[in-house]
């Protein structure tokens, strides 16, 4: 087992499991101190390389995943990696996209989604998930995950 966040560090966001997990925008540098050893970056066109492993998730600006079971899956792996891994989430801006990402994990991790971005707003950035059809993708997170495909 690794280190994972410390606590108290810019963006990290702790999930009432215990599981840290660190949000930022990919506009800035990368925060000194450690490195995630997983990333989840949400972003319309492919991201930069970087030295870490990573998922890209096709998430344009202001919108939704390109792919939802493609998310569902990447968020999973991210929420089941955070037991034991740094795990970062981050899209341009670091609010928007991210904050719904968050939001997301929070509902795998059992956060009632009614109540996961008030969560994220509260415990990472009370900016996070900013349109309306973000929030709401954050209520049916839990639904999709349930459905059958035919």
């Amino acid at each position: 087992m690794t280190a994972t966040w410390d606590p108290t560090a810019a963006g990290v966001l702790r999930l009432p499991s215990g599981r840290l997990v660190r949000g930022r925008a990919l506009r800035r540098p990368v925060p000194s101190g450690p490195v995630p050893e997983f990333a989840v970056h949400l972003l319309g066109r492919p991201p930069a390389a970087v030295p870490w492993e990573a998922r890209w998730l096709r998430w344009p600006d202001f919108r939704l995943p390109a792919d939802r079971a493609a998310a569902r899956a990447v968020l999973g792996e991210a929420w089941v990696r955070a037991a034991a891994e740094r795990v970062e989430v981050a899209c341009g801006g670091g609010r928007g996209r991210t904050g719904t990402a968050l939001a997301c994990l929070a509902v795998l991790d059992g956060v009632p989604p009614a109540e996961a971005v008030a969560y994220v707003r509260r415990h990472y950035d009370a900016r996070a998930v900013e349109t309306p059809w973000q929030q709401r993708y954050v209520l049916r997170f839990a639904d999709e995950g349930r459905r059958r495909v035919p």
